[in-house]
C-alpha cells in the first residue's frame, strides 16, 4: 500500500513486508514485528528501511523514519536505466535490463515495489538464488546504485560517447506509440461529431400528435346517439 511519508513531503511508501517474530518467556509466547519498508518520490530517489516493534503500526513508522534517512539519488534514463546493471547483496543476485517505453516493470514483488517508487517505467529484471524479500530489496537497491549515466562515463573516460543503445531503444519505442496516442485523440471527437448528429436528428423528428380527451369523449356520445336512435 503506497502511502505519504509526511504532510508536504513527496516522499511515498510502501510496505514490502511484515515478519512477525515470537520469543517464548516464563508467562507465555511475546511477539514482535519487523517492516520493511521502501521510500522514495518516484523521480530518482529511493531507499529502503527496516524496523521492529511489539506492533505492526508502530513497526511500519520506524522504517518510514530508518528508510527516509536512507534516501539515495538514483541514475535513470527516461522512464528506464541507463546500461545493464546487476546488484548484489548476501544469497540474493538481482539483474535489471533496460526496456523501450509501453514495456512497464517486469519484475516480481519486491523488485517492482523498489522500482517503482524509485520512479522506473519499463525494466525487465531477473532474480537469482536466495528469494528472502529483505535480500532481494537491498540487492536492487544495490544495483541501482551502481548506475551511471553517459555523461558520467564520458567525463570520466575522457572520451565522447555517441548514442548507445538504450537511446535508440527508447527513440523506437516512442515513435511507435506516438500515432497510437494520436488516434486515441481523434476518437474521442469523432464520437462527439456522432453523438451531436444524433441529438440533432432526433430533435427534428416532428412529434406525434396527441389525441386529446375531448375527442375521445365527443366520438363516445355519438356512437351513444346512434345506439338510442
Amino acid at each position: 500500500m503506497v502511502e505519504n511519508v509526511e504532510q508536504g513531503s513527496q516522499l511515498e511508501s510502501n510496505t514490502i513486508g511484515i515478519f512477525r517474530s515470537a520469543a517464548t518467556v516464563k508467562g507465555g509466547r511475546r511477539f514482535s514485528f519487523g517492516a520493511l519498508v521502501v521510500v522514495g518520490d518516484r523521480e530518482g530517489r529511493v531507499g529502503v528501511g527496516y524496523a521492529k516493534a511489539n506492533e505492526v503500526p508502530p513497526a511500519i513508522e520506524k522504517a518510514q523514519k530508518d528508510g527516509r534517512k536512507a534516501v539515495s539519488s538514483v541514475n535513470l534514463h527516461g522512464g528506464t536505466i541507463p546500461h545493464e546493471v546487476v546488484g548484489r547483496y548476501s544469497a540474493s543476485v538481482v539483474k535489471l535490463i533496460p526496456a523501450s517505453p509501453g514495456t512497464g516493470v517486469v519484475a516480481g514483488a519486491t523488485v517492482r515495489a523498489v522500482l517503482e517508487i524509485a520512479g522506473i517505467t519499463d525494466c525487465m529484471t531477473k532474480s537469482y538464488g536466495s528469494n528472502n524479500k529483505k535480500n532481494l530489496a537491498k540487492a536492487t537497491l544495490n544495483a541501482l546504485e551502481t548506475l551511471r549515466t553517459k555523461q558520467d562515463v564520458s567525463r570520466v573516460r575522457g572520451v565522447e560517447i555517441a548514442r548507445t543503445e538504450v537511446d535508440e531503444m527508447i527513440e523506437r519505442g516512442q515513435a511507435f506509440m506516438t500515432p497510437a496516442a494520436g488516434a486515441k485523440k481523434e476518437a474521442p471527437a469523432e464520437e462527439a461529431k456522432a453523438d451531436n448528429g444524433a441529438a440533432t436528428a432526433t430533435a427534428e423528428k416532428p412529434a406525434k400528435p396527441e389525441k386529446k380527451g375531448g375527442e375521445k369523449k365527443a366520438d363516445g356520445e355519438k356512437k351513444q346517439d346512434k345506439d338510442n336512435a
